[in-house]
């Protein structure tokens, strides 16, 4: 498979028609490809008012780009010793230990088996989130604000989930919730440390994303990208979605920017740049730093790259949206059957998404990974899939031999994204 240049153009233009359309403010993009940037641009404006230039070193919300940062964090730990994927939630957390369920019709009963921390990394643990619908879990957790109070701790926010109900029993079904805010305090039990300091040493330090944390240094303010949307992150979305409008929004008391140790979550909470996200993307891939440090072990990524759902818990889907041909491992989605697949895709390829409107990928088979960043929640447009296939149509065949081609060669060694 070479790559064809002409083709790949065709992210920046489907970017730039997308702006121009007024269905997103600014997109950014990066796609790599074994050491080299084989396309990256941004198109659109930074703010509300459309008149500040969306730039490559804009900081972005991550959202939901939190998740597997968190889980590459874990599985560090489990590497050390220090956490096993069979190991009960309720070794660290004792507030989990006698769990109940509620179902559709407001009945309680007791969970059939313990959390487990592999339960967490592929949300089977049978928590929720606010914006689930028709799920009376759900409905309790937004009386108790759990997405909309960006200003409680942690600890908290945890403690608060061992009391509430479960919506599944745990282990039945794959079930989008705040899994992996619990995983993230139960890393803050094992280390000793507070999820920040845990990031920072397994994660973020070593791959040099040096611009990735829970707020926004004051001298990086200015290149803050401004949200808009449709609705708010724990909002559950209408059966008939509403047309895309740039409606601004204001998400400093669910997502604030300036308190890096006191708003720190699983789930979400990240800030991040293009080139930093893009580090982590292209690590997934060969479990190495752009410097050539190992972090993760081969055996390891071959783990965290098999799906782990069976066929009766797929396919995925984050609410009213099913995600055909994904299954999940331990860090994210893994297509696990194109046949299913409704955008342009390979399979093994996998990764994740965010509320609001970033993407990225990681495909091992092929050494490519892209990141695509915007600020837009609730988009009833699925930005990300459709970037990522217009960076997939720029692969082709090789020629045969005697044909010519402008396709080029890349050559191989470990995508740094820069």
């Amino acid at each position: 498979m070479i790559v064809e240049p002409d083709r790949l153009k065709g992210i920046g233009r489907l970017a730039e028609r997308f702006v121009a359309n007024a269905d997103f403010a600014g997109i950014a993009w990066r796609v790599g490809r074994h050491g080299r940037t084989l396309d990256e641009g941004c198109a659109g404006r930074a703010d509300h008012a459309r008149l500040r230039p969306l730039t490559m070193d804009a900081v972005h919300r991550l959202y939901s780009m939190t998740k597997p940062v968190v889980s590459v964090a874990a599985l560090r730990s489990i590497e050390a010793g220090e956490l096993r994927l069979d190991d009960p939630v309720a070794r660290w957390l004792p507030g989990f230990a006698r769990s109940r369920v509620l179902d559709a019709g407001g009945r309680l009963a007791d969970a059939v088996r313990p959390i487990t921390v592999e339960d967490l990394l592929t949300h089977r643990a049978g928590l929720s989130y606010d914006f689930m619908p028709d799920c009376p879990v759900a409905t309790l957790y937004r009386e108790e604000r759990l997405a909309a109070d960006g200003a409680r701790p942690l600890a908290t926010l945890v403690e608060r989930l061992g009391e509430l109900p479960l919506a599944r029993q745990p282990g039945t079904a794959f079930y989008y919730s705040y899994a992996t805010d619990v995983l993230a305090h139960v890393l803050e039990r094992v280390t000793g440390r507070t999820l920040r300091e845990v990031l920072k040493g397994a994660v973020l330090d070593p791959l040099g994303m040096g611009e990735t944390d829970f707020g926004v240094a004051p001298t990086a303010r200015s290149r803050l990208v401004e949200m808009h949307g449709l609705r708010e992150l724990g909002e559950v979305p209408p059966e008939i979605e509403s047309a895309q409008t740039l409606r601004p929004m204001d998400v400093e008391e669910s997502y604030p920017s300036d308190a890096p140790d006191a708003f720190a979550r699983g789930g979400i909470g990240l800030f991040s740049t293009v080139a930093d996200y893009t580090r982590f993307a292209a690590f997934l891939i060969d479990g190495r730093s752009a410097s050539g440090e190992v972090l993760l072990s081969v055996p390891m990524l071959d783990m965290l790259w098999r799906n782990r759902l069976p066929r009766s818990q797929r396919p995925i889907s984050t609410g009213r949206r099913p995600t055909p041909g994904y299954g999940w491992g331990l860090v994210g989605r893994v297509m696990t059957d194109i046949g299913e697949a409704m955008h342009l895709t390979v399979d093994g390829e996998g990764g994740w998404s965010g509320a609001a409107s970033t993407w990225f990928w990681a495909d091992r088979a092929n050494g490519v990974s892209g990141v695509v960043l915007a600020q837009f929640l609730g988009s009833t447009i699925p930005l990300g899939p459709l970037m990522q296939a217009a960076a997939y149509q720029g692969f082709v065949a090789e020629p045969a031999v005697g044909e010519t081609s402008t396709g080029s060669r890349v050559a191989s060694g470990p995508d740094s994204g820069d």
